[in-house]
């Protein structure tokens, strides 16, 4: 049903955004914070993507729906409304118009430059969900650290702890670039020490088995007699050691099996390169097993469902709870266990960090290639597929079941 001011009005903010749908891909979404943002879903050179059209009530429902129009007509001209929209912005953008939304937003087009998609949209989401709402209209130079303190406790509130101290890192760039720019005097942000402001939070490691409970572990999944694509997954988590997002939603034509090599594509990375994964031979072997199974044409691991979607991130942690792992193991897990035996198996922490993907890569990151240490970390994963094949004891069970009939999760 379309939207009406009525309903509009009465929408109020829950713990995550709330999703408020009008029509032709148009939608009100109710920030935890209280802003109302609309937002238009379309569709451009095959991607799925957003356009922000403003806040209500400064922009009326009527007017939202002009502004939806106005954007159907651009793409039907064959351009991009949400680029048409950064071009009109920028050359609309000067000193006078000095509050915080608008150098904000000069600020990410120049910093985004050199990162992922994904994350640059991340990153903007943050500003117009937490920050904007309240700084946003406020010059720039008039903004005090008090402030800043207020939108990272707003945030605090909704238990969103990490979020909230990136509030006031992110706005500690914009900052820094409106100094070096003749925006603003000075930094507020440097006058914060997120810790004197913000509840202390204990922060948690992802379980992981112990060194003496892996082999344990292994041969568990060894015997798993869930979904065979679970199986076969969890064996792939453990030899790549990849985050389990990034596993879950990997496609068929990233993979040269014949190379062995995956190539994760930047936009599916926290970074904004390509990311290689070398594949040992028992990670051919079971990606092998895994097209024998028949599960999916373009994702490795399509739901049920629907096969156009990944399985969820909680197929693979309930299967390891129902091998009697609760608590002690998660699929990012393997992560911290590669980690932790390569470094004492002598390889160099340089080659394992750029295999793990670490956003934070202190000295390699400054001369980071995606393709930096391939040989070293080609060996490296060989033997690591070959340390896992003597923990466990036995080969990787590679016994497949068609997709159809088999049993779930």
């Amino acid at each position: 049903m379309p939207l009406t001011n009525t309903a509009i009005r009465a929408a109020q903010p829950s713990e995550k955004p709330r999703k408020l749908f009008d029509g032709e891909g148009l939608y009100l979404e109710v920030a935890p914070s209280g802003g109302k943002w609309w937002r238009l879903k379309y569709r451009w050179a095959g991607r799925e993507k957003r356009l922000s059209l403003g806040t209500y009530p400064q922009v009326s429902l009527l007017d939202a729906r002009k502004l939806r129009d106005d954007a159907k007509r651009t793409l039907l001209g064959g351009a991009d409304p949400s680029a048409v929209r950064r071009s009109e912005k920028i050359a609309q953008l000067s000193v006078a118009d000095n509050t915080f939304e608008v150098v904000a937003r000069l600020w990410h087009t120049s910093w985004k430059r050199t990162r992922s998609e994904k994350h640059a949209a991340q990153v903007l989401r943050r500003l117009e969900m937490d920050v904007f709402p309240r700084l946003g209209a406020m010059a720039i130079s008039t903004i005090k650290a008090p402030d800043l303190v207020a939108v990272a406790k707003s945030v605090e509130k909704r238990g969103a702890h990490d979020l909230a101290r990136r509030a006031i890192q992110i706005s500690g760039q914009v900052f820094r670039y409106a100094v070096a720019h003749g925006h603003a005097e000075h930094n507020p942000a440097r006058e914060i020490e997120p810790s004197d402001v913000l509840q202390p939070v204990v922060e948690e490691n992802y379980a992981r088995v112990s060194p003496e409970r892996l082999p344990v572990l292994l041969k568990a999944m060894n015997r798993y007699n869930g979904h065979t694509r679970t199986r076969l997954a969890l064996h792939l988590m453990s030899l790549v050691f990849m985050r389990t997002g990034e596993l879950i939603t990997a496609r068929w034509p990233e993979f040269d099996l014949e190379g062995m090599r995956w190539t994760i594509p930047a936009k599916r990375m926290k970074m904004p390169t390509p990311h290689i994964v070398p594949l040992a031979r028992q990670t051919v072997e079971v990606l092998r097993a895994l097209q024998m199974a028949g599960t999916g044409e373009v994702l490795l691991f399509p739901g049920d469902g629907n096969h156009e979607k990944p399985i969820s991130n909680n197929t693979l942690l309930f299967a390891l709870y129902r091998m009697g792992f609760k608590g002690e193991m998660t699929g990012h897990g393997f992560r911290g266990v590669a980690s932790t035996a390569l470094h004492e198996m002598g390889f160099e922490h340089a080659h394992i960090e750029l295999q793990l993907a670490h956003q934070e890569r202190d000295k390699v990151s400054a001369a980071y290639n995606y393709a930096q240490y391939l040989p070293q970390r080609t060996k490296m994963m060989q033997d690591w597929a070959d340390y896992l094949d003597a923990v466990r004891g036995e080969p990787i069970n590679l016994s497949v079941a068609l997709a159809t009939g088999v049993p779930r999760p």
